[in-house]
């Protein structure tokens, strides 16, 4: 969570520097790449971080900094970008590093407009959530933090070598555990994909079920929820046989369970409280 300062800023920022980003084109891919490189950078250098976030500090001792940080051929928006967001005032100093991560994401997202493959990734992620449901072996050791990034990538790379996902969606993917940031892999991979939904300015229904919705199932869900939000959505269908049957629905913050294996568990409740 976020204090005020950091809030403030990270929008501020934002507003500043969107256009810019959105503009990139091409270069798009390398600007996310050189974020994401430095989001890493961040997270293991916490004297830097706090160096650069120090109030006390003068913009331009931070920026010299920064510069040597950053190597000379980086793209000059990484370098504006970054050097918008140290002379900006921070709640914590891992909140700056919050912010270049989503600038990387931002940047991504960007190159996925360019080459028209936005919706194609917001799909594959979301296939991909579904599919590590089903491999928790899998899954736990895509956040071993015991495990070298090199490790990580290269399982996560031999788990996706024939799903033909695109450029971006794997970038995205090795991103979420080359630098697991403290958090599990399918809590990033739906940060991503919600990310992905609110860029395409669709709202993200998350429908889980033991088994896989018709296209008639998801166009009902798609139409009955874009009706009662009054915005379009977007409906990631994620299978998980371990909920036996009925649907479980999530809209944000809310959930609604119909599953049987959510009613089995409010029965086994009831007879407990009776007993």
């Amino acid at each position: 969570m976020q204090g005020e300062a950091s809030r403030i800023a990270d929008r501020i920022s934002r507003d500043s520097m969107a256009s810019r980003l959105r503009e990139a084109g091409e270069d798009a891919w390398r600007i996310g790449n050189e974020l994401f490189t430095v989001t890493a950078l961040l997270d293991n250098n916490r004297a830097v971080t706090v160096a650069l976030t120090d109030p006390s500090r003068p913009v331009t001792d931070k920026i010299a900094l920064l510069n040597t940080l950053v190597e000379a051929q980086a793209h000059p928006l990484t370098v504006g970008i970054l050097g918008d967001l140290v002379g900006r005032t921070w709640s914590r100093s891992k909140d700056i590093s919050n912010a270049v991560e989503d600038f990387g994401v931002d940047a991504m997202m960007y190159y996925a407009d360019h080459t028209n493959t936005t919706l194609q990734v917001s799909v594959e992620l979301a296939q991909l959530h579904s599919a590590l449901i089903k491999m928790p072996a899998v899954r736990a050791k895509l956040y071993d933090a015991q495990a070298s990034a090199e490790a990580r990538v290269a399982l996560l790379d031999a788990v996706l070598s024939n799903s033909g996902f695109c450029k971006v969606t794997m970038r995205l993917a090795e991103h979420a555990t080359a630098n697991l940031r403290g958090r599990r892999y399918l809590g990033t991979v739906q940060w991503l994909i919600n990310k992905l939904s609110r860029h395409m300015g669709e709202s993200m229904i998350t429908v889980t079920t033991a088994s896989p919705l018709t296209a008639e199932q998801i166009q009902k869900l798609t139409d009955s929820y874009s009706r009662k939000m009054g915005r379009p959505v977007h409906i990631n269908s994620v299978v998980d046989a371990s909920v036996i049957g009925g649907m479980r629905i999530q809209v944000g913050d809310e959930v609604t369970d119909t599953t049987v294996v959510a009613q089995l568990r409010h029965l086994k409740s009831a007879i407990n409280a009776s007993a």
